[in-house]
């Protein structure tokens, strides 16, 4: 295999951005072993950057590294997927209730239009999945807290190693579909406390799904 071509920003975060790719897409699965060196010479750098590139992927909680055995893609037990899911409903039915109360008319209208596509992706997973993504994300940009949204951006990465686990089962899309729209109506009721509900039922039914 030829090697790639990278851009001469910071090498390291090249080589982490391709392999956090290659490990969402389920490439490089949970549990298996990173061959830095295969790594390395596929993508032509020395075995510097790439190790800088597995600390990152370390630090966000993707990489395990186990001494003397090198670098595993995380496997993300039951435990692990009941406390990141907790996390999240904390933090972004926090969010929820700030946007019911702070977010202008154009902003609601942005998630309205997010969830719109989310309506018409009901039959493509992989749109719908990437859809949910932006509207979550715009959800936490409204709501403006960059401490929370860091914290949301790494355990979702996590969570990102089983997504597509919770949408596998039987009508779960719908079920989706259903509690995004209980949380737009609580949302344009300036619903506080009904929104920061919404989000946190949307989160135990995802979790019940991906058990």
């Amino acid at each position: 295999m030829s090697a790639l071509t990278l851009t001469p920003r910071a090498l390291y975060q090249e080589v982490a951005e391709l392999l956090r790719e290659r490990i969402f897409s389920g490439e490089l699965a949970p549990g298996s072993w990173i061959d830095e060196m295969r790594l390395a010479e596929e993508y032509g750098i020395s075995r510097t950057p790439m190790r800088e590139a597995l600390k990152v992927l370390a630090a966000e909680g993707l990489v395990t590294m186990k001494v003397r055995r090198g670098a595993y893609v995380t496997e993300v037990n039951d435990k692990d997927q009941r406390d990141v899911y907790h996390l999240l409903s904390l933090l972004e039915a926090d969010a929820a209730g700030v946007v019911a109360t702070q977010a202008t008319p154009e902003q609601l209208q942005d998630l309205q239009a997010l969830h719109l596509g989310l309506a018409q992706a009901v039959t493509d997973r992989e749109k719908f999945f990437e859809i949910n993504e932006r509207f979550h994300m715009r959800l936490l940009e409204i709501a403006d807290n960059r401490w929370r949204d860091q914290m949301v951006a790494d355990l979702r990465k996590v969570m990102k190693l089983n997504r597509h686990k919770s949408l596998l089962k039987s009508g779960r899309i719908e079920e989706s579909l259903n509690e995004h729209q209980a949380l737009m109506d609580a949302l344009q009721a300036r619903d506080a406390l009904g929104s920061a509900a919404c989000m946190q039922a949307h989160f135990a039914s995802g979790l019940e799904a991906a058990g």
